[in-house]
């Protein structure tokens, strides 16, 4: 586990760069349909303006845009606005039908400003927010061409229509919009750069992230099956050295290869070796199985606890009784695995050190935003130190790994021994909302 974090460390293990090209790209395009879809929108709202502009004859006259062909005009707008929404989603179309009509729309404007009084013309203003959808959808230094020739083209309509030069009033006029134009960009290119840097710092936060995830992962699962699994397939190793020892022995041999007398001797020691070896295999495999289950998100903590205490009782010989109480609340995997591994603890000690037969109480209570799991034993009991830490130091070290697991996971533990009064051990942890059964 040391070189899988030291190869995450370095980048080598994890590091994927077609995912985060990808996710990039992922990022932009749905970024850019989010932003075009806001531009038919905006169209829309420009759109019922100008059905105003052509169905009020007042406003019509004032523009001088009334008749056939500016309701011609109005409705190839509508057309190509619906056209452009409905090819969004097909990317490269997408992207090009949404200039191509950013473009027409500029068409359209240039020729509403030339019949209302060109560079003095009111509706001038509107190419400012040309400029803004032009950089917001495409952050290139070529799409801020077709807003910016908007000025030399109504200037030179503005002289082959009006028929007269322009003046000191529209050369101000075009420095002090293109002023506004160069400003706009800036602070949109500025704003989009700064959006494109906090992305990429994003990305790379999340990747370190999942990073820890997966590296804290393989450490619990390893710790998990080290001290689950491990400890059974040590015994499956040591019994069968042992059985090895036993056949191999020159006493052995001479046994089996004597009278029924002796081969009679020695076939039940094998046999019962050989069953402790099966039951120990059997152990192994219930272990690996619950240990999947525990990585699910619909682990069932109640069923699993009532499981191993019925299991416990055959296995090691105890009178082991489990109860609950209350409304049963969601526990988090790790606090309820913390439970889980305190029981399977407090159960092993009490078959080591206590005779059989020993009553063993498991009791399971859901309160308000916690549960908490007591398991008294009617053993031996034994003086506890003043010092937590004693435990380990005194050989206790699985008692010494339930305080840190409750300590791993913000739990409450408890225990109380004293000679003669056997053990209870108490450990609650935080619990959710009800749930339903």
């Amino acid at each position: 586990m040391a070189e899988t974090g030291a190869l995450a460390a370095r980048g080598g293990l994890f590091a994927r760069p077609f995912e985060r090209t990808e996710r990039s790209r992922v990022f932009r395009e749905d970024r850019f349909l989010t932003r075009a879809r806001a531009l038919f929108y905006a169209r829309l709202a420009f759109l019922v303006l100008g059905l105003g502009v052509i169905g009020v004859p007042s406003w019509s006259a004032a523009f001088g845009v009334g008749g056939p062909k500016a309701f011609a005009v109005y409705l190839v707008m509508v057309a190509y606005s619906a056209a452009n929404y409905v090819f969004l989603p097909r990317k490269t179309v997408g992207k090009a039908l949404t200039f191509a009509t950013l473009c027409a729309d500029l068409c359209v404007l240039v020729w509403l400003v030339s019949m209302t009084g060109g560079l003095r013309s009111p509706l001038l203003a509107a190419q400012l927010l040309f400029t803004i959808l032009f950089v917001v959808l495409f952050p290139t230094p070529f799409s801020v061409v077709p807003p910016l020739l908007t000025f030399p083209v109504v200037a030179k309509l503005d002289q082959v229509l009006g028929g007269h030069a322009a003046v000191q009033v529209d050369l101000f006029i075009l420095l002090w919009y293109s002023a506004i134009n160069c400003i706009l960009v800036y602070v949109m290119v500025y704003l989009n750069e700064r959006d494109r840097l906090k992305h990429r710092e994003l990305q790379k936060l999340s990747s370190a992230l999942r990073d820890m995830a997966i590296v804290d992962e393989r450490n619990r699962l390893a710790r998990e099956i080290h001290d689950g699994l491990g400890g059974v397939l040590s015994s499956v190793v040591i019994q069968s050295e042992y059985l090895l020892n036993m056949i191999d022995g020159s006493e052995v041999r001479a046994r089996l290869s004597g009278n029924s007398e002796a081969r009679g001797a020695i076939l039940p020691t094998i046999r019962k070796e050989l069953c402790d070896l099966h039951q120990a295999a059997e152990d192994s495999i219930e272990e690996l199985r619950r240990s999947l289950r525990m990585m699910k998100e619909d682990f069932d903590l109640i069923g699993t606890l009532s499981d191993y205490c019925r299991l416990a009782s055959t296995r090691h010989r105890l009178e082991v009784r489990f109860g609950r109480s209350g409304r049963e609340r969601s526990v988090g995997p790790e606090s309820a695995l913390a439970l889980f591994r305190v029981l399977q603890e407090a159960i092993t000690n009490v078959a080591k050190h206590c005779a059989k037969g020993t009553m063993v109480e498991v009791a399971l209570a859901f309160e308000p935003q916690r549960a908490m799991l007591r398991i008294q034993d009617r053993g031996r009991g034994f003086a506890l130190p003043s010092d937590p830490e004693a435990l380990s130091r005194e050989g206790h070290y699985g008692l010494a790994n339930m305080h840190e697991r409750a300590k791993k996971v913000s739990g409450e533990f408890r225990m109380t021994s004293a000679p003669g009064k056997g053990t209870c051990i108490e450990l609650a942890v935080n619990a959710g909302e009800e749930l339903e059964r």
